[in-house]
């Protein structure tokens, strides 16, 4: 006669093999009630518990398993993913812990050891269990992901995105792999190839709900709100809760950014009523409060809810992402800047620097070596009499200077010009420099550069230029207004003998104040400390200094003042400059449809204006070791006046300060 506990037991595990848990806890139960001393009968009902999510009473048949087997690591490898679903981090941890112990080899054991570490806030612990497990098993693509997450959360960022790839590698429509590059690419600065790949995922897979979500914030970012609202159209992703708050949270941002605020809290209200909001939400849900206030022109309810984001901020839990705290920090400090709250404003700028220094670091001595070999490599002999490139195309045009010097605004109004396009910030020239520079991006790459014969510059140029043209065949110019171009200014002047250089100037207080406001994407490790950030500022006066003096090719100064003072006479200038006649759509720049992709975008929709400038005044006190820095570098003179040398120079094409 067959034994009915056996039965029973070979019946459950058929309904938990087919994930009908309901069926298999009832199967099972009965089956211990007839052999309660039995641990695989034990452990199958832990196993279906824990697929029903009742967390709760699956850890305490996993502790009775742990009693009756204390040597098999299955019950605790259990019983710690089960802790981590109830928010038990610790005794995650020890039961993981407990696993690994067991059975060393287990890469399972080390994978969930890797999460209860991440649950417990620790990413270096999570890091090298992680690690561990891809040891063992290297084609794991959850653990490359999860991987990468602990590498981002220590600030690493190009390892964050190096694991996704590998994840992607083993299993090329990984969700979680794709939608997290994607973020990652685009915090880094690679905003164009983040939309792609996002799109191209979203087009294998509709329903992958993190990388419209991603996408999305890539929208909202740049206050693209109706292609935000289009990939959140539809109800949240069912079955995932913490996707679902984020679906309401950014398809709320977006109804705020379009004026349609009654929708925006129709989310907000759906969003309240999946429960109570997890603490790494908290300092979203409350931003979302302050825009509401301020849509109902509550003044002090606008305030009381960002008091209530400043105090969610400190306590954020352990699944809290990084970019989340670092615009926390910056949404605060627009907000209390707007209400003249400067010092407090500025806390919260120095909060969100301090979070982006860790994957940002900057070394004066590496940026003093890059910018002498310039100097010393580029000089007037070697121009006049060294090789250089025999083209002589006049469609590239540079547009450079510090960040938020006005570089945007000069782009958007060539742009506005019949025979003119502009291609934004492209990664054209510095990827140039690194593959002429050997893979390098210094001293030595400057100097290896300078050396080039002729027929590699001609080389160099025909791939740049076909690659540029094609961007606009129908066009005579070409504006790349890269900002950080000014350091690659010797190679145009080897390589593009035809090139224009437009170099846009601003008081040096109020770019360092700028810079220091605003969330850049892409590596700025020299703005994340005042003094770092003025000392810069200066050297980057030095080295336009040098090549306004040492370049053949003709450049033009443009203060961010000009445009406001003499708009007309400043505008002829630059036409005359590149070469084109006058066109009346270029002083109406701000009523072109082209996308912009910097945080100047709000600024170049509307006719210029003189709003930011001597905007630093009111955050003297704040600036102090950053205008310590100028001074040193004899951009602020006693009187209080800025002296940029690099806008001195003599020459016809100079507009000086």
């Amino acid at each position: 006669m067959p034994d009915p506990a056996a039965v029973l037991r070979q019946q459950g595990a058929e309904r938990l093999r087919a994930n009908s848990f309901v069926e298999a806890i009832e199967l099972l139960a009965r089956a211990v009630a007839l052999e309660p001393n039995d641990a695989q009968t034990q452990l199958s009902l832990g196993i279906a518990l824990q697929g029903a999510r009742r967390h709760a009473d699956a850890v305490k048949f996993f502790a009775s398993v742990q009693k009756l087997s204390p040597n098999d690591p299955t019950a605790f490898l259990h019983a710690a993913m089960s802790f981590l679903e109830l928010g038990n981090a610790a005794a995650a941890l020890q039961a993981a812990s407990d696993a690994c112990h067991r059975d060393p080899r287990l890469p399972q054991a080390h994978y969930v050891y890797g999460q209860a570490w991440l649950a417990a806030n620790n990413s270096a612990n999570a890091e090298r269990a992680f690690a561990e497990a891809l040891r063992l098993m290297p084609a794991w693509a959850d653990a490359w992901v999860n991987y990468g997450v602990a590498r981002y959360n220590q600030g690493a960022i190009e390892d964050a995105k190096a694991a996704m790839r590998n994840a992607l590698r083993q299993n090329a429509d990984h969700a979680a792999a794709i939608a997290n590059l994607g973020a990652f690419m685009r915090i880094s600065g690679e905003t164009a190839t983040a939309e792609e790949l996002l799109r191209a995922a979203i087009a294998r897979q509709p329903h992958n709900a993190a990388a419209r979500l991603n996408l999305a914030a890539d929208f909202l970012q740049d206050e693209r709100a109706g292609d935000a609202l289009a990939l959140l159209d539809g109800a949240p992703p069912g079955g995932n809760q913490r996707a679902a708050r984020h679906w309401h949270l950014q398809k709320s941002l977006a109804l705020f950014q379009l004026g349609r605020a009654g929708e925006a809290k129709a989310e907000l209200d759906a969003l309240a009523a999946l429960g109570p909001i997890p603490p790494g939400l908290a300092p979203l849900w409350h931003w979302r409060q302050v825009l509401l206030a301020r849509t109902a022109n509550n003044a002090a309810g606008a305030r009381a809810a960002a008091e209530q984001m400043e105090a969610s901020l400190a306590t954020m839990g352990p699944e809290a992402v990084l970019e989340h705290r670092i615009m926390g920090h910056y949404d605060l400090a627009k907000f209390w800047s707007g209400q003249n709250a400067h010092s407090r404003a500025f806390a919260h700028w120095q909060a969100g620097h301090t979070l982006l220094k860790r994957s940002q670091p900057f070394s004066r001595d590496e940026h003093r070596a890059f910018a002498d070999a310039n100097i010393a490599a580029f000089d007037k002999d070697r121009f006049a009499s060294g090789p250089r490139a025999q083209n002589a195309d006049p469609a590239p045009v540079f547009v450079v200077g510090m960040p938020r010097s006005g570089t945007t605004l000069c782009e958007q109004i060539l742009a506005a010009h019949a025979q003119a396009y502009g291609a934004g910030e492209r990664n054209a020239l510095p990827s140039a420099f690194y593959a002429l520079g050997g893979g390098r991006d210094n001293a030595e790459s400057v100097r290896r550069i300078a050396a080039l014969p002729t027929d590699a510059l001609d080389a160099a140029a025909s791939r740049y230029l076909a690659e540029l043209h094609a961007l606009a065949p129908d066009k005579t110019r070409i504006v790349d207004k890269l900002p950080g171009n000014f350091n690659y200014l010797g190679l145009v002047g080897l390589m593009l003998p035809g090139a224009k250089i437009i170099y846009c100037a601003r008081d040096p207080r109020d770019i360092g104040l700028s810079i220091f406001t605003f969330r850049f994407h892409g590596s700025h490790g020299y703005a994340h400390d005042l003094a770092d950030l003025g000392w810069y500022i200066g050297e980057h006066d030095r080295l336009m200094a040098h090549w306004k003096a040492a370049l053949p090719n003709s450049i033009l100064t443009v203060k961010l003042s000009d445009w406001v003072e003499d708009f007309d006479g400043t505008l002829a200038r630059l036409l005359d400059h590149v070469g084109l006649p006058p066109d009346p759509n270029c002083a109406r720049f701000y009523e072109g449809d082209s996308r912009v992709r910097t945080v100047s975008y709000a600024q170049v929709r509307q006719p210029v204006n003189a709003r930011g400038i001597g905007r630093w005044k009111a955050y003297a006190n704040e600036l102090a070791p950053l205008i310590a820095e100028l001074e040193n570098a004899g951009l602020i003179a006693p009187d209080g006046m800025a002296t940029t040398h690099a806008s001195s120079s003599v020459g016809s094409d100079t507009v000086p300060l």
